[in-house]
């Protein structure tokens, strides 16, 4: 079973692919698009969830994803037209580093996606190329809340901790205007979600060993794990001089 697979059926009861919950989403979303009727980029879309909610709550709103994977791009389009919103949404099936466009966005999105670019910092710097002025960036990475294990930087590498991680968007240009830190709760959630709906369909589907033992040893990861250390901030952000 592949990892795009796993990831779908995980993220089954929690479409937002990161540990927020959709008050706190709602909210970010609500100092992102001040207007209702902004131009909206999500690099690294995945399904679309973010972009979906956008154009759902304002019509006025207009969204473009980029995404590799054509199954998510495909459900992002069937949930488009489910909404009504298929006609404020483009969609297009390229890495997002390559993404280019001739128009510039008033919010660019990128949310659990910095792998995507090498690193949070980077993210911003393809950002840059995207943005009109004054628009605004929301992007959301982890950090270390607590000192990591070893095991946690295995599996995470050398993240910075929240105090060195907003020095360092800082420095490299952007000003924080708003932003919010997940709550244990809202990783907890998350993490139950995620190892919980993928062993439900697994249960469900008694020959994918594979599934639940993906299921089983991502929550073992994470209680035994990064649980104790790992936090996710999520940053609105607008470059410090335009």
């Amino acid at each position: 079973m592949n990892r795009e697979t796993i990831s779908h059926l995980a993220h089954a009861h929690h479409p937002v692919a990161a540990p927020l919950s959709d008050t706190a989403v709602a909210r970010l979303l609500d100092r992102a698009l001040p207007r209702g009727t902004e131009r909206v980029l999500d690099l690294g879309c995945g399904p679309g969830e973010w972009l979906l909610r956008s154009l759902r709550d304002r019509p006025g709103v207009h969204g473009v994803g980029v995404d590799v994977s054509r199954t998510a791009l495909d459900r992002a389009a069937a949930a488009a037209r489910a909404l009504g919103v298929a006609d404020r949404l483009s969609l297009h099936l390229r890495p997002a580093a390559d993404h280019t466009d001739p128009h510039p966005c008033d919010l660019v999105l990128s949310v659990g996606a910095a792998h995507a670019f090498g690193g949070l910092l980077p993210t911003l710097d393809a950002a840059r190329g995207h943005l009109a002025p004054g628009g605004h960036v929301l992007v959301g990475d982890g950090y270390w809340e607590h000192p990591p294990t070893p095991a946690d930087l295995r599996d995470f590498g050398p993240l910075p901790d929240l105090p060195t991680l907003v020095d360092q968007v800082t420095a490299a240009g952007w000003t924080p205007v708003y932003g919010h830190l997940s709550t244990r709760e809202e990783r907890d959630d998350y993490e139950w979600s995620w190892t919980g709906s993928l062993a439900a369909w697994a249960l469900d589907h008694p020959d994918s060993a594979e599934a639940l033992d993906a299921a089983n040893g991502h929550r073992t990861e994470w209680l035994r794990g990064y649980r104790a250390s790992w936090g996710f901030a999520t940053l609105l952000l607008r470059r410090t001089a335009d």
